[in-house]
């Protein structure tokens, strides 16, 4: 029988979620949805990076929109392929997996490999 983890050492600091739904929810399902926040946190940045967000000083709401809307279906694209690569099960001996960062990393290859003539 496996051994139980240890406990992580307590700060002694609590935190609280404000909650509310039009139906009765299951304590289970509270729990669920507050967890998912460390995966929004963790995609900020990652986003940011993988699709230029972080390189540019926009001031105005029409340029931030424009970079914003350019910026959001990239995201899209490569989380769908790294979901897609995922799906079909671990990488093939000697490869990496193909990840959102390795593919943004093949695509920009590709495309700069054909403007370098």
């Amino acid at each position: 029988m496996p051994a139980n983890p240890p406990e992580p050492p307590s700060t002694g600091e609590l935190a609280f979620y404000p909650c509310y739904s039009p139906q009765p929810v299951t304590l289970a399902a509270l729990v669920k949805v507050a967890g998912l926040r460390w995966t929004i946190e963790e995609n900020f940045p990652a986003g940011k990076g993988l699709t230029g967000l972080d390189e540019h000083q926009l001031r105005r709401w029409t340029s931030w929109y424009r970079r914003v809307t350019l910026a959001m279906p990239d995201a899209a694209v490569l989380t769908t392929a790294a979901a897609i690569e995922s799906a079909r099960g671990p990488a093939a001996a000697g490869q990496i997996p193909l990840t959102r960062n390795e593919i943004a990393h093949l695509l920009t290859a590709v495309i700069t490999q054909d403007h370098a003539i």
